[in-house]
């Protein structure tokens, strides 16, 4: 026979078996996985997850405005969203899942105005 590929430990079974059991084949591709750099999907994935984390922590009661600066520097990437929403005066606001974010310029500092999804924005 021949040994497993992640813990070396002689095969029994069939001959095309290259693992003694699941979790060395489990392991073996995790290692495997985590040796390459991230793909594409995850790199997104990553950001969209923190653009939301941010949006979150600095829009506790549903609609707040900070800067731009704050955000950005706690790494948000306003390029990253999920979906959009245009309201009644063709203002489009960017959202990461249920947090939505809107660009502002007010005394000219650029700031958001952050949102929280509401039902009527389904319509």
């Amino acid at each position: 026979m021949g040994q497993c590929l992640y813990c070396k430990e002689e095969i029994s079974g069939r001959t095309d078996k290259k693992y003694c059991s699941p979790y060395c084949k489990s392991s073996y591709h995790y290692q495997k996985n985590k040796s390459q750099p991230p793909s594409f999907y995850e790199k997104v994935d990553k950001q969209l997850k923190l653009n939301r984390m941010i949006l979150k922590e600095f829009n506790k009661a549903g609609l707040a405005t900070v800067r731009k600066e704050i955000l950005t520097k706690k790494g948000f990437n306003p390029k990253f969203f999920t979906h959009y929403w245009k309201n009644k005066n063709n203002e489009v606001y960017l959202f990461c899942y249920e947090f939505g974010f809107l660009s502002r310029k007010h005394n000219n500092k650029e700031k958001y105005v952050l949102v929280k999804w509401q039902d009527y924005m389904e319509q």
